[in-house]
């Protein structure tokens, strides 16, 4: 990211060399390139949750005579939105703070904590609107905009293929690293 023109005090920097000057990231430099967009898009899917709940438990169709909230299915569908969304909050907050004390996740490390958090994401989402059907891709609803966003996610530097097939020569080099010693 290059602000041009912006006042960020100096303590606040994570690096103010010029881009011609930075040499491959280092496992710092992905944590706060990775972990933020991590939890941009886990914060899209908990707006999506959360307005999920809500229109579940306001939802009262007049053949059930209670809100649909009160059907197993979809609790059981929103304990699972929320086991995607809580295995976030531990990556991302665990990850985060071991970067603020000094104790960094490598950098493939960092890449696979954004990818599992963003496809945990748009998978919550996809399964909110799934639940609700076709009115969740109305343009009148928040759970179609929440869905579009958290689609971004897929945009981002570094795609996953690029994410897993780093992670899987890191695993590859520690284990011809393990049977030369």
């Amino acid at each position: 990211m290059i602000f041009e023109g912006a006042r960020v005090p100096l303590d606040y920097a994570v690096d103010i060399r010029q881009p011609s000057e930075w040499s491959p990231p280092d496992a710092e430099q992905t944590a706060w390139f990775t972990l933020p967009i991590a939890a941009l898009y886990d914060g899209v899917a908990r707006a999506a949750r959360d307005w999920l709940v809500t229109y579940l438990t306001q939802r009262t169709p007049s053949n059930l005579g209670a809100p649909l909230a009160s059907l197993p299915r979809f609790q059981e569908a929103v304990g699972e939105l929320d086991g995607k969304l809580l295995t976030n909050w531990i990556l991302i907050r665990t990850a985060t703070e071991r970067t603020d004390h000094g104790v960094t996740p490598s950098a493939h490390e960092s890449s696979l904590i954004e990818l599992t958090a963003t496809n945990n994401a748009i998978e919550a989402v996809e399964r909110a609107v799934a639940l609700i059907g076709n009115p969740g891709l109305s343009r009148h609803n928040p759970l179609e905009r929440h869905y579009r966003d958290v689609l971004c996610s897929r945009i981002h530097t570094p795609q996953n293929d690029s994410i897993l097939l780093a992670a899987g020569r890191a695993a590859f080099a520690t284990q011809t690293h393990k049977e030369t010693t």
